[in-house]
């Protein structure tokens, strides 16, 4: 009578911390896919952005059309591709798709401002200093969501690998979350600074 008394004991034991830790790991999933739908909202507003400021640019840069070209099919290829991230954020293949297509977009844009610096009425038109202005705070924005974003992720992939829960975490379909990580080749050059 004992035996049976503890072993279900034991069993409820079990079963409470299996429920605890499916609890436990979907609360954690479910932060980070908020925090990804954070990051889609600014990404969607600097999608907006960026036809406004080449369409500003376009009566300047009548020469440059390849240039313009390359921005807007670089934004249009990062728009697909966060629209299948936010349909599923942890799906790793296509946060990558999206890290590379935010990748590219980067580098076009880059292009375009250095561009654009070239042509001085460009610089002085109050459109596109409004837009560059809110291309500007928009970028800003997104590096903080992709912060809290990456944050969760780390808190998420942490308590999926710790013991015990990393016994339960594959069986129960809980995958390890990609972090979101852009990396252009410029961030990682040194700062020149010359007096």
């Amino acid at each position: 009578m004992y035996t049976l008394i503890i072993i279900l004991v034991i069993i409820a034991a079990i079963v409470l911390f299996a429920i605890s830790t499916y609890n436990k790991l979907v609360a954690l999933r479910n932060r980070f896919k908020n925090a990804f739908a954070q990051i889609d909202v600014q990404l969607k507003r600097r999608y907006d952005l960026i036809p406004n400021l080449v369409e500003t640019a376009k009566a300047y840069l009548k020469h440059e059309r390849e240039t313009l070209e390359a921005v807007i099919l670089a934004r249009n290829t990062a728009a697909a591709a966060n629209q299948k991230v936010a349909a599923d954020p942890a799906d790793a293949s296509a946060l990558r798709g999206l890290m590379g297509a935010e990748t590219a977009l980067t580098g076009a844009m880059g292009k375009f401002f250095a561009l654009s610096e070239s042509y001085p009425d460009l610089k002085a038109n109050q459109n596109m200093a409004q837009l560059s202005e809110e291309l500007t705070s928009t970028e800003n924005k997104i590096a903080f969501a992709r912060q809290a974003f990456n944050d969760s992720v780390m808190t998420y992939n942490t308590a999926r690998e710790s013991f015990p829960a990393v016994v339960l975490a594959n069986p129960l379909g809980f995958q390890e979350a990609q972090l979101f990580e852009i990396t252009a080749p410029v961030e990682r050059e040194n700062v020149k600074v010359s007096f």
